[in-house]
């Protein structure tokens, strides 16, 4: 059996101490404690609600899981499992609230490090969130994994994500684990036991619901937080004409990729035509452009008797398929004011998502770090990874952007300040040494003495820059 040294002792004290740090400096800085106040999480009895989030925070980067803690000793806290449990089967936290309220405080601090001209966008897409082993799992469902290339039907959930990113940082905003519509599909129920009242009650039967219906009550707090981005990105599983209308009424324009459907027509020309008919119709770029056809369209609802009900103004850009130069790709904006090569950058934004839910999965632990029975379980503990990635990509953005080098900024800035102003008096001292030469008619050396005087009244940091102008 390996033993300890002293050195190996400290160093993990030394981490320990570190991550602790990093994550109490987190909390402070956005709020964390205030923003778990106003989503209703308070203590029942006993110990801080605080204290167990920290932990649960904190869990992750130790490389130990709370059972094995309590299993070789190692779990220092007061309180035990059954604290931990009990606060994330809490039905009365708003977690929704919680995660996007502290969302928005990173964001705005992260903005201000974001160009005016570079567009931040809002992506929403899905991951498969997989409890294969579970049977007892409440609202657990057979669902479709589009991401498979075997078993496409598995047992899980597919979590819904809304994240805001301006191409350089991520940040997660809200999230809901989908079951299904369907009661055959579903294995477990709601529990009955639940009180109705609760946001746990509500986010079930968002659960049981339609993902556009959910996605647009995603995109309607978002807008009520004020995150500042107009635009929301997605892939074809969202591109439906109903849904843009939709999001284009909240206030916001949607870039999305399109599928070529036989069903799906654009109005182009007073004509109602499909994607492969407008590409065919139009005439394409030559040469080596980004881009192979521009047209603007119409996007349509129609009624029951077949009138139109909405119409708005949209975009359609083509590009050529990297993967096949004989295919095309069909991108749709609803913002007219975006160029073509803007609209294919805003798109390019949305594989951050995907880069976020393979870190999530295969480093914070999502869907296998707890294995809870209770949807308010798989609620808070999903909430927890979002805040440990917000912590992340907060170190990854003050370590590797200069411009949050805040102090460092303010220095260079105030001594380029005091550099202006030394200039400024060497200025004057030369208009003031020609002036006093021709009314009083002083030597050289007698204006030399009378600047060396004044000067050596002036504070420290202006001598240094004087002396070599003035000479």
């Amino acid at each position: 059996m390996k033993r300890i040294t002293q050195s190996e002792k400290f160093e993990k004290v030394y981490e320990e101490k570190k991550i602790e740090d990093s994550t109490d400096a987190f909390c402070k800085r956005y709020k964390v404690g205030a923003n778990l106040k106003s989503a209703n999480a308070y203590k029942a009895k006993g110990f801080a609600v605080m204290l167990i989030f920290c932990y649960l925070l904190r869990l992750i980067f130790t490389k130990k899981s709370m059972y094995m803690n309590i299993v070789t000793g190692t779990h220092d806290e007061k309180f035990k499992k059954d604290v931990v449990y009990r606060f994330m089967d809490t039905p009365n936290i708003n977690w929704d609230k919680f995660v996007l309220t502290t969302a928005k405080n990173v964001i705005d601090d992260i903005d201000k490090l974001t160009s005016e001209a570079r567009i931040s966008v809002i992506s929403i897409d899905d991951t498969f969130y997989g409890r294969g082993r579970s049977k007892k799992v409440e609202l657990l469902a057979n669902v479709f994994d589009h991401a498979s290339k075997g078993q496409k039907y598995k047992r899980g959930f597919r979590q819904l994500t809304a994240t805001w990113t301006d191409g350089v940082t991520l940040v997660p905003l809200c999230f809901r684990h989908m079951s299904t519509e369907n009661k055959k599909c579903r294995y477990n129920e709601i529990n009955e036991k639940i009180d109705k009242r609760t946001c746990g009650y509500k986010a079930r039967k968002q659960a049981i619901s339609t993902m556009p219906t959910v996605m647009l009550e995603m995109l309607s707090r978002i807008v009520s937080a004020e995150i500042p981005s107009k635009h929301v990105v997605f892939d074809s599983w969202f591109s439906s004409p109903s849904a843009m209308i939709s999001i284009k009424k909240l206030g916001l324009d949607a870039v999305g990729r399109l599928k070529n459907s036989t069903t799906i027509k654009y109005i182009v020309n007073g004509k109602e035509m499909t994607l492969s008919q407008i590409y065919s119709s139009a005439k394409k770029r030559r040469g080596r452009s980004k881009y192979l056809l521009s047209t603007p369209v119409q996007l349509y609802v129609k009624d029951k008797k077949g009138n139109y009900v909405d119409t708005i103004d949209a975009r359609i850009v083509f590009v050529r398929d990297r993967c096949n130069k004989k295919k095309w790709i069909a991108f749709l904006s609803t913002d007219m004011a975006l160029t073509e090569e803007q609209v294919i950058e805003a798109y390019a934004k949305r594989w951050d998502i995907e880069v976020f839910f393979k870190m999530c999965k295969s480093y914070l632990k999502l869907g296998s770090e707890f294995q809870g029975l209770s949807y308010d379980s798989i609620t808070a503990h999903t909430a927890v990874v979002m805040i440990r990635y917000m912590i992340l990509a907060v170190q990854k953005r003050q370590n590797e952007d200069p411009r949050s080098f805040g102090e460092l900024f303010f220095s260079q800035y105030d001594e380029k300040l005091d550099m202006q102003f030394a200039e400024a008096i060497a200025l004057i001292l030369d208009l003031l040494r020609e002036v006093l030469m021709d009314l009083l008619f002083l030597s050289d050396k007698q204006m030399v003495e009378i600047i060396d005087v004044f000067i050596s009244k002036l504070p420290e940091f202006l001598k240094r820059n004087l002396v070599p102008k003035v000479a």
